[in-house]
């Protein structure tokens, strides 16, 4: 493979600056050949490609590049304009297409852009699939491959498949037990945050849906719980609902204003599905999950399995596993017996219903959850290879382990999407957390000093 176009992917597609580095229209472009030819291979000689985007300022810029590749590759383009990232999951099992393209940078500011694909099933694409697009960047077929005449791809719109997922996601709502606050993060949300309500006939406080390409999660969203907590407050509601850019992701608030994350949401969620005998073996979450989680739903017989960070990942482990429940505390949940992706509006629906069935008092959730201590660090550096593969590093964290015993837990990974080693310290004595945690950052930023 061409080392120039090795490792493109992270942990969800390709994202960087947009109009720079791996994100230009030029490379957008050559993405889009590279999955049709990957489609094509796979048995779709003509393959029907859905495609949407965020309300990101670069985003029309990137959707004409993309959307000019896959045409050029045959393939027949759908665009549904700015839409989450769950509908047009949604619109590929709806329209029976061959695959997705989702041009969005999530949870990351509005200068930062990204492309992600999905196969037929409406599922993210695994490893290997994403390794094979990287291999046929630098297949010189990518360059022969020209349809010319009637073979050359098509591109129309269609308006129904979003509101085709707005009734689907409709039928999942149940009493919401009075005001809630949503705010739309000023993301793909806003397109389809009104129409719910609406269909649903009930007047929520809508924050963060005034989108001008350039506040896309800027303190809105699931990034900035502090802005939904305060008109939570101010409102009187009884919770807010907040998502990211692209609405894979949601987190609620209480009345209180106090976040309940995913594992809340898994801890939820699990009890509810198993009532209905449609949660299989258990629930899968990642290893950033709060030791909580396992003792929760210990206590309710119910299976946790644990796998590394990404939904793709999580749904890969679901699939192993016959697990009918997975997710990150992040706020990416995978509901099974009717999605394969992160659907944070689903999930937001499907969490009040589950409160509501289960009789839950949700201000009582935080509380009860009785999460252990945790404490994230983020350390920016110049090669997060180098530092993961440092026996020092291996060294620091097996000492911290070993003073932890089993009251805790240490976890060092590097970010999909950043220069950053992400640190996790879990324990139950916070003093002993923020030692720890200092004393493996210092270790990392030794490591591999950031230089600009």
């Amino acid at each position: 493979m061409n080392r120039a176009v090795r490792c493109l992917f992270g942990t969800d597609g390709v994202r960087d600056v947009a109009n720079k580095g791996t994100m230009t229209p030029e490379m957008a472009l050559r993405l889009a050949r590279a999955f049709v030819l990957f489609l094509t291979e796979g048995g779709a000689p003509r393959p029907s490609v859905v495609v949407a985007r965020d309300t990101r300022h670069s985003g029309p810029m990137l959707e004409a590049a993309l959307v000019a590749g896959l045409a050029s590759a045959g393939a027949e383009i759908t665009l549904l304009g700015v839409a989450p990232t769950p509908a047009v999951s949604f619109a590929i099992r709806k329209s029976g297409a061959a695959g997705g393209a989702v041009i969005s940078a999530s949870h990351n500011p509005a200068e930062y852009n990204g492309i992600k694909f999905l196969d037929a099933k409406g599922s993210k694409l695994d490893d290997g699939e994403e390794s094979a697009i990287e291999e046929t960047l630098a297949d010189s077929l990518l360059d022969d491959w020209r349809p010319t005449g009637a073979s050359i791809g098509s591109i129309g719109s269609d308006e129904s498949l979003l509101d085709a997922y707005v009734d689907w996601l409709s039928s999942f709502a149940g009493p919401f037990g009075g005001p809630v606050v949503v705010d739309g993060a000023h993301g793909a949300a806003s397109a389809v945050l009104p129409r719910l309500a609406t269909r649903l006939g009930v007047k929520p406080h809508l924050i963060g849906l005034a989108p001008d390409g350039l506040n896309i999660n800027e303190d809105v969203g699931v990034m900035h719980m502090a802005h939904l907590a305060q008109a939570v407050r101010q409102t009187e509601a009884v919770c807010g609902v907040a998502f990211d850019g692209d609405a894979d992701r949601v987190l609620l608030c209480d009345r209180r204003g106090r976040t309940l994350d995913g594992d809340i949401l898994l801890w939820v969620l699990a009890r509810w599905l198993k009532e209905r005998g449609e949660l299989g073996q258990g629930v899968v979450a990642t290893v950033m999950s709060n030791l909580a989680l396992e003792e929760r739903l210990g206590e309710s017989a119910i299976a946790v399995s644990r796998c590394p960070v990404g939904d793709r990942y999580v749904l890969e482990a679901m699939r192993e596993k016959g697990m009918g429940l997975g997710g990150e505390q992040s706020g990416h949940v995978i509901l099974g017996p009717w999605v394969c992706t992160g659907d944070g509006l689903l999930t937001g629906l499907a969490f009040l219903r589950a409160c509501h069935e289960l009789g839950e008092d949700l201000d009582s959730l935080y509380d009860r959850f009785g999460r252990y201590p945790q404490l994230l660090r983020n350390v920016t550096v110049s090669d997060k290879k180098k530092v993961l593969q440092s026996k020092l590093l291996q060294e620091a964290i097996a000492e911290a382990e070993g003073r932890l015993g089993e009251w805790g837990r240490v976890f060092v990974r590097a970010s999909g999407t950043e220069p950053l080693v992400r640190i996790l310290v879990e324990a139950k004595d916070c003093q002993l957390m923020e030692e720890l945690a200092q004393n493996v950052a210092s270790l990392i930023t030794q490591l591999s000093p950031y230089k600009e």
